[in-house]
């Protein structure tokens, strides 16, 4: 009788194992459906304010083409760049997002260019991917730990998360200094979209978070031949073993870090301009590392806990 009982629980826990791959492999064809050539539209409108005197902002939207490129592909990490063509021919390095498995080390924007990184419990992440988000420059942005979903024909993943203002707002507003994202990333029969639920936070430190405003963000990506976005994938083909220096540079900063602010600016440019000069002259990641480290305000802490 044991022996059978031994047997059983064998095939069970190897026929869990087979599922639980099965799962991932799911999710990471999600993830992996996010590449290629899309034509992207980003919309975003204002719905609620707790204040009756608040003026709502005027709603944004606005177009691209956009190429997102896998740029690694392990059994653990998918990574993925994001590029935009301007009028068929101008490249801009556009956002970055790596994705990866079971990971509990994540970053916590706090408010005022500081953002903290924290350890989830393995238990809590199990099954999960961690969306971390980095802007132009591959500083920090968000990120969030969520299980894909797979069920009724959806496939998706949503989590909430604080981040700096957008770069729509960032140069345009004051009245608030964080945003809480609501990010929902589903995998459609056109491409996929990004759905967000956003607060506009005002956030002080030792007091109370205050809520100014709500805001509604729905940004389609919707496929189109790749040939469409040959530009973005040339100028990657040029690009990309600097832009890999660059990564390999921040990493050196993230993995010894539990808080890192980022300077605004110096001498009146905001880091991703003086990294149009590295580029241009293919600058070695000693170099990157050092400007990176003049930005960089870090601090080790023992237990960070982020908002």
């Amino acid at each position: 009788m044991k022996r059978v009982l031994f047997l059983a629980a064998v095939i069970v826990g190897f026929s869990l194992q087979g599922v639980a791959q099965d799962k991932k492999q799911q999710d990471k064809k999600s993830i992996k459906d996010m590449c290629g050539c899309f034509k992207v539209n980003f919309k975003y409108t204002e719905t609620f304010a707790p204040e009756i005197d608040y003026e709502k902002h005027l709603d944004y939207t606005s177009g691209a083409l956009e190429w997102a490129e896998l740029i690694e592909d392990e059994n653990n990490k998918l990574s993925i760049q994001h590029l935009l063509v301007i009028k068929d021919t101008m490249v801009i390095k556009h956002w970055r997002q790596d994705w990866l498995y079971e990971n509990n080390r994540v970053f916590h924007y706090d408010k005022d260019n500081k953002w903290v990184f924290t350890e989830l419990p393995k238990d809590v992440v199990k099954g999960q991917w961690t969306q971390l988000v980095y802007q132009v420059d591959d500083s920090p942005r968000y990120s969030g730990s969520a299980t894909w979903i797979h069920a009724d024909g959806k496939n998706y993943w949503e989590n909430k998360s604080d981040s700096p203002l957008p770069r729509r707002e960032y140069s345009k507003r004051s009245d608030y200094n964080v945003m809480s994202r609501g990010n929902r990333q589903e995998i459609t029969n056109y491409g996929w979209l990004h759905e967000q639920d956003n607060d506009k936070i005002i956030r002080e430190t030792g007091k109370e978070d205050v809520l100014l405003a709500q805001e509604k963000g729905y940004n389609t990506y919707v496929r189109v031949p790749d040939e469409q976005c040959k530009a973005a994938k040339d100028w990657w083909q040029n690009n990309n073993k600097f832009w890999a220096k660059v990564r390999s540079a921040w990493d050196k900063v993230y993995t010894k870090n539990s808080e890192i602010e980022l300077a605004k600016a110096i001498e009146k440019k905001p880091l991703f301009m003086h990294f149009y000069e590295l580029e241009k002259k293919n600058a070695n990641e000693k170099e990157i590392l050092a400007l990176i480290q003049k930005f960089a305000s870090t601090k080790t802490t023992e237990n960070a806990s982020g908002k």
